[in-house]
């Protein structure tokens, strides 16, 4: 796809956003603004890059490409680089991408922590084939649809901090080498704390500055996105959410069910899944919810097509994420 083609794109779906919420104001006044034609473009768009299998060139371009769209939102964005070791002992080198919005009114406010991880799974360890579990993910679920729905909220934020009706200064981060846990066939010994590995490294980092007594931004708390898109989505409570972070999440359900997204965002308790919150919460001491596919009713809790070939855009549905594109911005 040609760069003009992705900017037209992005564009028309804007617009698009923009003449159905006119025509639509008595209706949807009181609704947060999220447009998820935009969000289905941005997540289009990371898998054109193809897997964004970390240090591949398709993920090095999708972490530029993310830095231009924060920028093009009026972020001030940061890029902390560093290495972590894999399930190897092997140094994974790590790209988080940081995006601050903020006005001099708010600044010294508490802040909310919004994130996603940008990187895919370098093998389809749930294929039933040995011969298909060497491909890499495509990741159009599990990596690109958070990064899309907090790239369409950053596109929302954006406006509210140039005419300054921003209230909640936010920070959004795209985590990098989330999916590079063990794979299910490596026959070595099992290392701990494999997968998750760049909001391992930023939690670290945060927690070191905030012991040295070094000013830090202070988090009211955080939201994680994983695997939001699907078309038949499940979101119970996640146990590590409910136990570092009980009453965010509460609060988060509630503004589902008054949104009328209820049924998305069940009070089901789900098993405790390590995901990039964990890290947030134990290491960083931010309470932080994730809000994640997981169905109690299947075997793995998670899609069929998960860690497969199949997690494509077909798997992507513009009413899920406008569901969680509204819940999220509900809280900021």
């Amino acid at each position: 796809m040609k760069i003009l083609s992705k900017y037209v794109i992005i564009m028309v779906a804007g617009i698009a956003c923009l003449l159905v919420s006119c025509a639509k104001k008595s209706v949807t006044e009181s609704r947060p603004a999220f447009c998820a034609d935009s969000a289905y473009s941005y997540i289009e768009r990371q898998m054109a890059f193809g897997p964004r299998v970390p240090n591949s060139a398709a993920h090095m371009q999708c972490a530029v490409w993310l830095i231009e769209q924060l920028r093009a939102s009026g972020a001030t964005v940061e890029l902390q680089k560093g290495q972590m070791p894999d399930y190897r002992d092997n140094m994974q080198q790590i790209y988080n991408i940081i995006g601050h919005f903020s006005t001099p009114e708010i600044a010294n406010r508490p802040r909310v922590l919004l994130s996603a991880h940008y990187d895919t799974r370098p093998w389809c360890d749930e294929e039933e084939e040995y011969s298909d579990r060497q491909y890499n993910v495509p990741g159009a679920n599990d990596g690109a649809s958070g990064v899309g729905v907090l790239l369409e909220i950053a596109r929302q934020l954006g406006k509210k901090q140039a005419d300054s009706t921003l209230t909640t200064p936010v920070d959004i981060i795209f985590f990098d080498c989330e999916d590079m846990g063990t794979p299910q066939f490596y026959t070595g010994k099992e290392k701990e704390n494999t997968w998750c590995l760049g909001s391992q490294l930023w939690a670290t980092n945060y927690a070191n500055i905030a012991n040295s007594q070094l000013p830090v931004a202070k988090y009211k708390f955080g939201i994680l996105l994983d695997m939001v898109g699907a078309p038949d989505a499940y979101f119970p409570k996640e146990m590590y959410s409910t136990q570092y972070a009980s009453n965010y999440q509460q609060q988060i359900w509630r503004a589902a069910e008054r949104l009328g997204y209820g049924a998305l965002f069940s009070n089901q308790q789900s098993y405790p899944i390590t995901d990039d919150h964990y890290y947030v919460n134990t290491m960083a001491g931010i309470p932080c919810v994730d809000i994640i596919h997981y169905d109690l009713r299947n075997a793995t809790g998670f899609p069929s097509w998960w860690h497969t070939r199949r997690d494509n855009m077909d798997n992507i549905s513009r009413t899920t994420l406008q569901a969680v594109g509204e819940v999220v911005m509900s809280q900021l």
